[in-house]
């Protein structure tokens, strides 16, 4: 079957088709440096010659230059950094050191411990000169103890360096000492607050190298992203060389855009009197499993992305489902592929999908990063996941093994992806994401300057490597008596652990514990920052696919009593948000328009929840709530229109539901130019603000000192005012509905919103917009 079919046989759903055509490689002799056993290895694997852009990046690596390589999927980045450390180890093997009676050592890092692992498999041929090791979270202290005596090449993530390594890094000063290079694979998902906390770990990491004297190269592999040497620079702090013209070769590929129809008579009920129903599309996995039936059948072999492992059980669910109508052998050989298996589990799906015997996979982002899995025909990724180098990675997993591909991006009701089905040349041909993250936000700087001073105390030498805040973070720090100033620097004072400050993926607060109130057993946790508006009491909340309701919810002590139950309603909390400007940093006019950036304080509080029939009967009731206020201080992008200018495009009771919806839009539609997802970010508007005394409409980061994203859309904002402009209006919706103005997040239950009237909106707040961006 050839996989193009599909888009003729559904061929009112496909909105655009796009046809890749082939490439050539590009093929450069091996350096004569590379040491003749590593070469043997690569051989060995059939590799006699090297692509262009891995030479490219050898000669640099050589040289000593720190460099960044950001080229395709399966453009063999990995040699392009194996090649080089590998060889700096079998140099080692003669006997002579580095520094005095110090080996070469290499650290990996990468962002999962499954890309970990799979880096170990591929150095499985190098054991005459490499002894490789993994730490991380699940190692036996047997194993943590024989990496830390033993291995020259170490694989482990920034979580294990933060919390593990540097701060005991008397015990690792064999491997520490030693670096010859710190290799930081898929460096992409780098980014917002987690960016800049790996950006502060690895710069202390590069601080405890040099007080052992050691000064590794950095190599960095990233999928495409904007201007990589600035986004790696900002990362390590060094100055870095990109590597960026992809010389692999590629087969010949297919991309189809895909967009569920609607269902003809069938409606969401509004969330109140007042609120329209909502139109209903075919749900995205529906489809998706639909598809992967019909490229199953065809013998193809398919992966399908889905963001949830729910969504991924449920296409592969509904693919056998209909495959077993078909033919009772083929159900077997659909799969599901997802966190949570046991490494032996993940092994075996893999190798199943090798040899060809599995035909279908659905599968979490577990096999988004660089796991080689090589012929796959086809890749369907259900929703537009986050970023377009994102969903380069996704597709490109076909085509590998030299035959042509197919790719198929199936829309979600969802702005952004409602957008990129209707408007290719966004998605397409198109250059890739910023990468933002914002070190210097103290809230991020301020933990790792006291892991720093407790890992070897600070000193005015090292202001610079942390940044321009770092003398005011010092300075807090030492206020409040967690830093004191001896003759040598600045000391740790406390007894806790300095590193436990920082949790580097996340800054929700303490996580709440659920537990079952008839068992004691804890079923989950919840990150503090959502609590209150998924376990209050009265909340229902599902757990693996039980249903519970929360009797209470003990805010002090972080603790959710539920009981299981099966309810015929679901629940959404309401809050009220109130957000105060406290800080202009940059601001430019646009006629009657004004765009700014700043510091801002966001109050919001749950203040009640809404039931919602499961039966498809509405909204049956409210109940109030009694939570306390919580306080962000974060930074946000927001943008005023002069009250003459709102009353000559919109009647006064219009206003609110326009910038309510305007709002919604454009938190849809931030993602497009900044690497984030809409739930990073939050939205405030209001018909009349008490600090800039006319209708104002926020959007602001959801983390505490920011994280870049607000200050992306002040950059881009004529763009990405236009952009969320024209999703308003392309959608075929008549008032509104999710693919446009309505957000799954909303505390006010998504009342009020007025579609027209955003569109009228942002028509008069771009009227004297930049024309540069669109």
């Amino acid at each position: 079957m050839d996989p193009a079919d599909l888009v003729l046989r559904y061929g009112e759903r496909v909105t655009h088709v796009e046809r890749v055509a082939a490439r050539e490689a590009v093929v450069e002799p091996w350096p004569g440096w590379v040491d003749p056993d590593v070469r043997a290895m690569y051989e060995a694997e059939g590799i006699t010659a090297l692509w262009g852009h891995q030479a490219e990046a050898l000669h640099h690596v050589h040289a000593g230059r720190h460099t960044v390589i950001a080229t395709g999927t399966a453009s063999g980045k990995s040699l392009a950094f194996q090649a080089p450390a590998l060889t700096g180890l079998a140099a080692g093997r003669s006997g002579s050191s580095l520094r005095g009676n110090r080996l070469p050592t290499v650290l990996y890092l990468a962002p999962t411990k499954a890309l970990a692992a799979d880096q170990l498999r591929r150095l499985a041929g190098a054991s005459s000169f490499a002894r490789p090791a993994t730490v991380d979270g699940d190692n036996s202290r047997e194993e943590r103890a024989w990496a830390r005596d033993h291995a020259n090449y170490l694989l482990t993530n920034p979580d294990t360096l933060h919390h593990s390594i540097l701060p005991g890094h008397a015990r690792w000063t064999r491997v520490l000492g030693g670096l010859t290079h710190v290799v930081v694979d898929e460096c992409h998902h780098y980014r917002g607050v987690f960016g800049a906390h790996v950006a502060h770990v690895l710069r202390r990491l590069r601080r405890i190298c040099a007080f052992y004297g050691a000064d590794p190269v950095f190599v960095l592999s990233s999928a495409t992203v904007a201007d990589p040497e600035v986004f790696a620079a900002r990362l390590t702090g060094l100055d870095v060389v990109p590597v960026t013209d992809d010389a692999s070769p590629h087969a010949a590929s297919t991309i189809a855009l895909w967009e569920p129809p609607l269902i003809p008579g069938l409606h969401t009920p509004g969330s109140g009197p007042d609120t329209p129903d909502a139109v209903v599309r075919r749900s995205a996995t529906t489809e998706a499993g639909e598809l992967l039936t019909d490229l199953v059948i065809g013998r193809v072999r398919s992966l399908v992305f889905v963001r949830s492992r729910k969504g991924a059980e449920a296409v592969a669910a509904t693919a056998q489902r209909r495959l077993a109508e078909v033919d009772p052998e083929l159900p077997r050989r659909v799969a599901t592929y997802r966190g949570g298996y046991l490494p032996e589990e993940r092994r075996e799906l893999e190798q199943r999908l090798r040899s060809g015997d599995l035909l279908g996979l659905a599968s979490t982002n577990a096999l988004e990063l660089g796991i080689d899995i090589a012929g796959l025909d086809a890749v369907i990724s259900v929703g537009f996941p986050g970023t377009r180098a994102a969903l380069q990675q996704q597709f490109g997993r076909a085509g590998r093994s030299g035959r042509d591909s197919i790719g198929i991006l199936v829309a979600r009701d969802d702005p952004l992806d409602t957008f990129l089905v209707h408007h290719p040349e966004a998605l397409l041909g198109t250059p890739v994401e910023a990468s933002v993250f914002d070190p210097d936000n103290p809230y991020v700087l301020g933990p790792h300057l006291a892991a720093a001073a407790q890992e070897i105390p600070l000193t005015e030498d090292d202001f610079p490597l942390f940044g321009p805040r770092t003398a005011e973070g010092v300075a807090a720090l030492e206020a409040a008596g967690w830093l004191r100033k001896r003759q040598a620097g600045w000391f740790w004072t406390k007894r806790e652990r300095a590193s436990d400050l920082a949790d580097i993926r996340s800054s929700g607060g303490a996580p709440v514990q659920i537990v079952d109130d008839a068992t004691g057993r804890l079923i989950g946790t919840v990150d503090g920052g959502s609590a209150d508006s998924t376990v209050h009491e009265g909340a229902v909340y599902v757990h693996q696919g039980d249903v519970h309701v929360v009797d209470h919810y003990d805010v002090e002590h972080g603790v959710a009593i539920v009981h299981r139950d099966n309810p015929e309603y679901s629940t959404m909390a309401k809050s009220v948000t109130e957000i105060a400007v406290t800080d202009i940093e940059r601001t430019v006019q646009w006629g009657a328009a004004a765009m700014s950036f700043g510091s801002v304080d966001v109050v919001n509080q749950v203040v009640s929840y809404m039931m919602r029939s499961t039966t498809g009967g509405g909204v049956i009731g409210e109940e109030p709530l009694d939570l306390p206020e919580r306080t962000l201080q974060t930074k946000a992008v927001w943008w005023t229109l002069e009250a003459d200018a709102v009353a000559e495009a919109l009647e006064n009771a219009d206003i609110p539901g326009s910038a309510h919806a305007a709002e919604h839009a454009a938190i849809g539609l931030l993602p497009l130019l900044a690497t984030c997802d809409r739930w990073d970010i939050g939205g405030v508007s209001t018909a009349l603000h008490a600090d800039t005394g006319t209708l104002t409409v926020f959007v602001y980061d959801g983390y505490p000192g920011g994280a870049g994203f607000a200050e992306r859309g002040y950059d881009v904002a004529a763009r990405w005012l236009r952009v969320t402009r024209d999703a308003i209006s392309a959608c075929e919706c008549a008032t509104g509905c999710p693919s446009c103005v309505h957000s799954p997040k909303c505390g006010n239950g998504n009342e009020p919103l007025d579609k027209a009237g955003a569109v009228k909106l942002l028509d008069a707040l771009l009227a004297d917009a930049p024309d540069h961006g669109r």
